[in-house]
């Protein structure tokens, strides 16, 4: 199943590198842990990164009531939000073709503010866990007070695009015969030992590494 481009999300520059399968844009989503969220207030643009999950076809994420932003995108303007992966830096023989390899999504909207007190349990638990998968089965939930302090906000996966950039450089034919090294330096997200915060009781042990599935492969 794909996601159906519209005006505002069809990819224009370097179509090859469109993506609008929806488990490939799941899959990018699922693996990001920052999303960027802009929109503009009497002519000044923000960008603000925080946390969110995706549950479905819906991005979640929250922040303080007080927060200007989230006050701003519960009124319903106009959202995009984007999440990047960065997976190597291409280097070619001549500056001109040097470049990224990277997964990108785009979504564009409106948020909702969740009002219905299960759902937002759900979306708070879903961030959580989204981060350190099977936390919120160990930690102490909210309380009525600090449910009162938190806004959450859903934003409906309607326009989506994604773009992605694999492989090696492309140089110029009469570059190849440069003696300059080219290739992909490539990069990756791991974890590293827990460190604990000086006061965690005895016996008490960290989370196992093994649980951040995203990086078990690479974890140190």
């Amino acid at each position: 199943m794909q996601y159906q481009p519209t005006q505002r999300t069809t990819v224009r520059r370097l179509k090859k590198r469109a993506v609008y399968d929806k488990a490939a844009v799941h899959a990018i989503l699922d693996e990001g842990f920052i999303c960027h969220v802009g929109f503009v207030v009497e002519s000044q643009p923000y960008v603000i990164p925080t946390i969110y999950a995706r549950r479905d076809e819906t991005l979640y994420f929250h922040g303080a009531v007080a927060s200007r932003t989230l006050k701003t995108l519960a009124t319903g303007v106009d959202v995009c939000l984007t999440v990047t992966l960065m997976d190597g830096m291409v280097l070619a023989r001549s500056a001109f073709h040097h470049s990224m390899n990277y997964r990108s999504v785009v979504v564009l909207g409106n948020a909702r503010p969740v009002q219905d007190p299960e759902e937002r349990l759900l979306a708070l638990e879903l961030i959580t866990d989204h981060a350190v998968p099977g936390r919120w089965d160990e930690v102490r939930g909210p309380n009525e007070l600090e449910l009162k302090q938190t806004s959450v906000l859903a934003l409906p996966l309607k326009e989506v695009s994604a773009k992605v950039r694999s492989g090696p450089p492309v140089d110029d034919d009469e570059d190849y015969s440069l003696p300059i090294w080219a290739g992909v330096v490539p990069m990756e997200t791991h974890v590293t030992k827990p460190l604990d915060d000086g006061r965690v009781l005895p016996g008490v042990a960290p989370p196992n590494l093994a649980r951040f599935k995203r990086f078990v492969k690479r974890a140190d």
